[in-house]
């Protein structure tokens, strides 16, 4: 697995990044012409109405989608270049992402869910184990991992998915809505939990979000506006 980079050494890089998508015969435009840089431990928001062009950076970033045109440079990788091999690689071994429906996989244990990105990510066998409970206990559900996650509250599915996101210690932290399934309470925990473990890992993050309160906690708020990220002046300071 990769080693952390230098605080301050840029893991995101976005430059004149265009996107359209196709609505009913009609072609609509998100993102234009947008612009974004983000460093090595820093924490960026992004907030915008639903339909603004939120999700649609992540992916873009994470290369997921493609764009229509312009650069960009994720974790050392130019995305806009890349084949999907090394799209996968890169997504595999250096990021991490947290959802807002948490998407851990049914099939699987709390202990092998966030046991699998360490697998795919080519960490040695005998690590995982050590890793798998250091998280658990760190979460507060090192007695449920042997448990399905059907069986968890919303909170605690959220908690191993933070947990599942950081295993591999990525570069960057992506997360989608993280909280917008939690009740008030059940986002503070993992709010609280999701930024102490990424300042414990010191890899960056950019979050999509709905709610300034989560938006307070990071260093810097971006906003959607015409298609382009512009400061959003109404953030509440930290």
């Amino acid at each position: 697995m990769p080693g952390m980079v230098a605080r301050g050494t840029p893991v995101v890089t976005l430059r004149a990044v265009h996107k359209s998508v196709r609505e009913g015969g009609v072609v609509r435009s998100v993102l234009a012409g947008v612009d974004l840089d983000v460093a090595a431990g820093e924490a960026v928001a992004v907030l915008g109405r639903s339909g603004s062009g939120k999700s649609t950076l992540l992916n873009l970033i994470a290369g997921i989608d493609e764009a229509d045109s312009g650069s960009i440079c994720t974790v050392g990788l130019e995305v806009h270049k890349a084949g999907e091999r090394e799209r996968a690689a890169m997504r595999a071994q250096k990021l991490g992402f947290v959802f807002q429906s948490f998407h851990l996989l049914p099939t699987l244990t709390v202990a092998e869910n966030i046991a699998l990105p360490l697998e795919l990510a080519g960490a040695a066998a005998a690590s995982i184990g050590p890793r798998v409970q250091e998280l658990l206990a760190r979460i507060g559900l090192a007695d449920r991992a042997m448990a399905w996650p059907e069986v968890l509250s919303g909170g605690e599915q959220q908690r191993v998915a933070v947990a599942r996101a950081l295993a591999p210690r990525p570069q960057l932290l992506l997360c989608d809505e993280p909280t917008g399934n939690l009740d008030d309470a059940s986002a503070m925990v993992v709010l609280e939990l999701l930024a102490d473990l990424r300042a414990e890992h010191g890899c960056a993050m950019v979050i999509v979000t709905h709610s300034r309160d989560t938006a307070a906690r990071c260093d810097r708020r971006l906003r959607f506006e015409g298609g382009v990220l512009v400061k959003d002046e109404a953030g509440v300071p930290r």
